[in-house]
């Protein structure tokens, strides 16, 4: 019988580490940041802005794919 409570425990704890409002706040935040990484891109004509933009999109891609693998972990 405590087999069967403990099983039922742990699967409670994965549905609630999935719940969790801190991986969709992640979520949301890697987003924003690729969406100034876009809008940067097409503010102006610079080599330096194009580099900044590109930093920002992979870093809001990692952001956001750390997020979906928490979720999923």
């Amino acid at each position: 019988m405590e087999n069967i409570q403990k099983s039922q425990t742990g699967k409670n704890l994965i549905d609630n580490n999935a719940n969790n409002p801190a991986h969709y706040k992640l979520l949301v935040l890697g987003l924003a940041v690729i969406m100034i990484g876009v809008l940067l891109r097409f503010a102006a004509d610079s080599l330096i802005l194009d580099m900044v933009s590109n930093v920002m999109m992979l870093v809001g891609l990692g952001l956001g794919l750390k997020s979906v693998y928490n979720i999923l972990r």
